[in-house]
């Protein structure tokens, strides 16, 4: 018996985001193309060296990727929209699938790929775009170059792809009126698939890792019909690498019989997520079968009860004493920050409890040491730091449990129904049809960056920050003012996240300097650490809101981050429930918006991008996951008054299958992320009596393309065959902080004269 240890995928950002910055200036033309490949192999080098140098057995390759790795498969696949060939260099035809691209002297304007949520997590993934009748053509220089450049520094690495089951599932068809399955494809891509493992083993490749995330999904006998064909074919290879079906986020105990029939060399379980399918997979999977066991957490901070995780592995050696295991995190390492070893301002009391992707690495080669050992005093200081944490004041705050005691149940609902609501808003608001507003932020200049740097190192005094910020503020509400639209927002100019900054105000939460992971392509965040009960300890944006209110006539939003998008997109407390933590923000919250309208503010938007993301991969935890989460919104927002408008925003994400629960939030007015799809959410809304107000994204903010006037008018158009023309509103897709005012300038100017038009064609 032996144990080796793998590891899924290595963050691909560099230690000090390298990728971001050589991204953004290549993207600016500051850098060639080769300037920026320079970058990428420097980052796979140092992660191929570190993951050897910790013992890693399986270090992955083609991990890494300039903007996603779903895009990266189909560019493997030839899965390109022939729109895009009109672009002759590769990189750049990769980014405009990803970007978009416009080129006014070419005459060429193409709207990118849509972006949606990887299944549970933060991370967004680039959606294939399929013809109904595809063909696809293998291109593996990528994945090729990745290996053997690995193999000439004497490191044989295990190649990732995702698996063409879950690769035809996450794409979609480019004509919306196909109704059949993207795997009715799947005949023409297993192919390239067996094209591929020829390539790959004529190279020297032993094992390869194939990522099928999509059985942890719900799935009907038809769809698995289709994974079973898919795997039969390609197992029967004579001359292939060894395939490691790698699963993670939930259990797929479901489909363990259906694993028994197929000739797999290795199969990884996400037993942090769902450690109680290993019993079964103990029993169902054949001995002959390599086990990768996912028993470190690849989604979260917290140091691994390291005790357990060996417990487990020796349980599983007494079933299946005649075969090798392999140790690995429960998912790629993606979703982690890289190396706590840089958090120098961390409190040392929390630090101690925390195992960013270097230390989770660290966790699994301890393990390991401990199994050749059987030094079990190897795992004490494990078991003491866990029991510090468990014991530990910092983990409760009486004055948030005090909090918690005053929710009545009057707390959940709003004075009166909406469209009691509706008029009265419109009466106090007297906005005209297809009001225009923004989702809140504004361009972050360098300037803007720098000064909020100096004032938070105490290198600008809090006087000159708040004069430029006032600044600041006054300057983006003229240009809204010039620009015509009808809704302002102060511009957020003070604001580092939309999470992290209203962390900051809360107790309960801790914060690093340098644990940044990826959203999608150079977007990185830093997620604050919920370590502890959560209260309000100071006045969230109560300051800027009424500063920049009483700059203007018109009306302007207050802007906050939802309860349930704070919790999501933080690294959560996992010693209480979520629904727990979730109220407790809530409340926070709530105290917030109270004040924002004792104040004088008429629209409050308290966004929620992440409740779709939080949804459970499996139905039937659905219930309880929107029980709390429609909760958590509601006491947050429902103790203003019926005059009080109350805007939500959502992106990036399905929202079908969740409609009830969007409208169980009863928020007035809800905007959400529809441009890459051409409002191809409104099908849903078409299938149900949305009874509130609704802005649908008409302009794409992660693109550096403008939209023009005639393509909102358009969209727009397609809205009003659903809505009343007084139920719709004009917004962008998301905050435009991430843009240039160059940019964001004439795009909003063609959204307000789109807007004006419509009003015009309806007189």
């Amino acid at each position: 018996m032996s144990v080796s240890l793998a590891n899924l995928g290595f963050p691909r950002i560099g230690d000090n985001r390298e990728l971001k910055k050589a991204l953004e200036n290549f993207w600016q033309r500051k850098i060639s193309e080769s300037e920026l490949n320079v970058v990428a192999y420097k980052i796979k080098l140092n992660n191929w060296f570190l993951q050897k140098e910790l013992g890693i057995n399986y270090i992955p390759s083609n991990d890494f990727t300039f903007y996603d790795h779903v895009l990266d498969m189909a560019i493997l696949l030839g899965a390109i929209p022939k729109k895009f060939l009109v672009i002759e260099n590769p990189l750049d035809r990769y980014f405009a699938m990803a970007r978009g691209f416009q080129n006014s002297d070419k005459n060429i304007d193409l709207v990118a790929l849509e972006m949606t949520k990887w299944f549970d997590t933060n991370y967004h993934y680039i959606v294939p775009e399929l013809d109904e009748f595809q063909t696809f053509k293998l291109n593996a220089t990528k994945i090729m170059h990745d290996f053997l450049d690995a193999k000439s520094l004497g490191i044989n690495t295990r190649p990732v792809i995702i698996g063409p089951f879950s690769f035809l599932l996450l794409a979609k068809f480019s004509d919306s009126k196909i109704e059949k399955s993207t795997l009715t494809l799947l005949d023409n891509i297993v192919p390239i698939y067996e094209e591929l493992f020829s390539a790959l083993t004529q190279i020297g490749v032993d094992w390869i890792q194939i990522d099928e995330p999509c059985l942890s999904c719900d799935l009907d006998y038809t769809k698995l019909q289709y994974f079973e064909k898919a795997y039969h074919k390609l197992t029967a290879i004579i001359s292939r690498p060894k395939i490691m079906l790698t699963t993670y986020f939930s259990s797929v105990e479901v489909h363990f019989d259906l694993f028994a029939k197929i000739n797999l060399d290795g199969i990884h379980l996400d037993l942090i997520r769902a450690e109680e399918q290993l019993e079964l997979a103990l029993t169902k999977i054949p001995t002959n079968v390599i086990l990768s066991l996912g028993i470190i957490d690849g989604r979260n901070i917290w140091k691994g009860n390291l005790n357990h995780a060996y417990s487990i592995l020796t349980y599983v050696i007494t079933k299946r004493n005649s075969q090798n295991i392999i140790l690995a995190p429960s998912c790629s390492l993606l979703h982690s920050p890289i190396n706590l070893n840089y958090e120098e301002k961390l409190d040392l009391k929390i630090k101690k409890w925390l195992s960013f992707a270097v230390q989770k690495l660290e966790e699994l080669s301890l393990l390991k040491n401990v199994f050749l050992t059987k030094n079990l005093d190897l795992l004490k200081e494990n078991v003491e730091i866990l029991a510090n944490r468990n014991n530990s004041s910092l983990n409760s705050q009486i004055i948030s449990l005090e909090e918690q005691t005053k929710i009545k149940d009057n707390f959940f609902n709003r004075n009166s129904p909406h469209e009691v609501r509706e008029k009265i808003q419109k009466e106090k608001l007297k906005l005209p049809d297809y009001p225009t507003t923004t989702i809140g932020s504004f361009p972050q200049t360098e300037q803007v960056r720098k000064a909020r740097a100096n004032w938070r190192n105490g290198n600008l005094s809090s006087e000159n920050y708040n004069h430029f910020m006032q600044q600041e503020i006054q300057k983006c509400l003229n240009k809204q003012e010039e620009i015509g639209l009808d809704v302002l927002v102060h511009g957020e100019f003070e604001r580092n996240d939309m999470v992290e900054f209203f962390a900051e105000n809360l107790n309960g939460f801790a914060f690093t300097t340098n644990g940044w992971v990826q959203s999608f392509g150079s977007r990185c965040v830093k997620p604050p650490i919920i370590y502890g009960d959560v209260s309000r300890k100071s006045a969230l944006t109560v300051e800027w809101t009424t500063y920049a209110q009483s700059l203007t006539h018109k009306p302007l939003k207050g802007m906050l981050t939802g309860p349930v998008t704070i919790l999501q997109w933080s690294f959560c407390r996992e010693d209480q429930p979520k629904s727990e933590t979730c109220f407790q923000i809530a409340l926070a919250l709530r105290e917030e918006i109270l004040e924002l309208e004792k104040l004088g503010i008429k629209i409050i938007q308290v966004d929620e991008p992440a409740i779709r993301e939080g949804l459970p991969l499996q139905s039937k935890d659905w219930p309880n996951y929107l029980s709390w989460a429609v909760q958590a919104f509601k006491l947050a927002t429902s103790g203003v008054k019926d005059e009080t408008q109350i805007h939500t925003h959502m992106c990036y994400s399905s929202f079908g299958d969740i409609l009830p629960a969007i409208i169980a939030l009863d928020a007035d007015v809800i905007s959400i992320e529809m441009s890459r799809s051409q409002l191809e959410l409104f099908s849903d809304f078409s299938k149900i009596s949305y009874p509130n107000e609704i802005g649908p994204g008409v302009y794409d903010i992660h693109s550096p393309r403008i939209p023009s006037k005639e393509e909102i008018v358009s969209l727009l158009k397609k809205a009003a065959h659903i809505f009343a023309k007084n139920k719709i509103w004009v917004n962008p897709d998301c905050g435009l902080k991430t843009r240039s005012w160059n940019e964001v300038e004439p795009a909003l100017k063609n959204m307000v004269s789109a807007a004006k038009e419509l009003r015009c064609n309806d007189s």
